[in-house]
């Protein structure tokens, strides 16, 4: 309420310009812009539920890259939330090359008789992240299977996802899909400029209970002596040490967020953080060039998602921007410098 009361930001109004089919093809629309690529939905593909829907991702030139398999809707048997995963990874590259196939899962609300899946800022958001983890692997060009797109350092793995969502909030780049499910109309300019006041609302917050929660992170695991408090007294005494002030707690809570005792990210949850450290500072590349398409960066950029898990991250990041890491870019695009 405070965020609408201040910004007069009415996501419902933002809904009606966002149904889920524009997301998608704006989304595929984006990759064909930056890398030229072509994708073509199949019905000829098995689908692990009848509701998936399956595209054959190719080069400008026809050569196939992979298989993309969507399962957007909610249903009985689903857990909630969105991932990426891989029924097949790459591998074999460049002689033997075995095509990935890769799905994006997610629960955005179903279509009825009347009325199109219409998404939130979050949702579209995400479809956008997801398509990036695909993207990861759909372009990855390794021999080895262990090392092929996703299967990076923790840290790195977040950043090709995290970098995509910077266009879908680009105005430039919203008109060209955003438009009203039942008008057509394009997204006003007013509604973008409302998004844009709103979207570092609160950011310091977000910022501090990110942080909380990579702290609470660091402190389990280092431990060295058997633990005999319960875990909401060992999360008091953990957030005294970092002086966190009473009104912010860590975003997720020890007993519930299985990143920090597994799902793979043991130990890893700053991950996000430095991830949208590295993406933000990528995307900044594209800002300064002046053109927020530009085919030279683009297609450095499709190196870095090329490379898997066989260059160190931080070395792949040198070779696109020329520099280490600045949080600069971030901290301006939250807001907090």
């Amino acid at each position: 309420m405070v965020k609408q009361a201040k910004y007069d930001f009415d996501e419902t109004a933002f809904r009606e310009y966002l149904p889920l089919e524009n997301v998608i093809q704006g989304c595929f629309d984006l990759t064909t812009r930056l890398w030229g690529v072509q994708w073509e939905e199949r019905f000829d593909i098995p689908k692990f539920n009848p509701a998936n829907r399956t595209w054959l991702m190719k080069e400008a030139d026809g050569t196939e890259i992979g298989i993309f398999i969507a399962d957007y809707h909610p249903r009985a048997t689903k857990k909630g939330g969105a991932w990426m995963w891989y029924f097949r990874p790459q591998s074999g590259w460049p002689n033997n090359n075995v095509m990935p196939i890769v799905t994006n899962v997610s629960n955005y609300t179903a279509p009825s008789s009347d009325m199109p899946s219409l998404l939130s800022i979050d949702e579209m958001t995400t479809l956008f992240h997801e398509m990036g983890h695909a993207l990861h692997m759909l372009f990855s060009r390794t021999k080895y299977r262990s090392l092929s797109g996703t299967n990076v350092k923790r840290d790195f793995v977040e950043m090709p996802s995290s970098v995509m969502e910077n266009w879908s909030l680009e105005p430039e780049f919203l008109k060209t899909f955003a438009k009203h499910y039942k008008t057509g109309e394009v997204i006003p300019d007013v509604l973008i400029a409302q998004m844009e006041r709103a979207g570092k609302f609160n950011q310091g917050f977000v910022t501090g209970e990110n942080l909380a929660s990579a702290w609470l992170d660091y402190f389990w695991y280092n431990i060295t002596e058997p633990v005999t408090k319960n875990g909401m007294d060992f999360e008091i005494e953990a957030m005294k040490r970092i002086h966190l002030i009473p009104e912010l707690m860590p975003r997720h809570r020890t007993t519930y967020f299985t990143h920090i005792f597994g799902g793979g990210y043991n130990m890893g949850y700053y991950s996000y953080l430095w991830a949208e450290v590295l993406d933000a500072d990528i995307y900044r590349a594209f800002v300064e060039s002046g053109d927020i398409y530009n085919p030279v960066l683009a297609q450095k950029l499709r190196t870095v998602f090329s490379k898997g898990g066989t260059v160190d991250p931080a070395q792949l990041f040198r070779d696109f921007r020329g520099t280490d890491p600045n949080p600069d870019a971030l901290l301006r695009r939250r807001g907090l410098k």
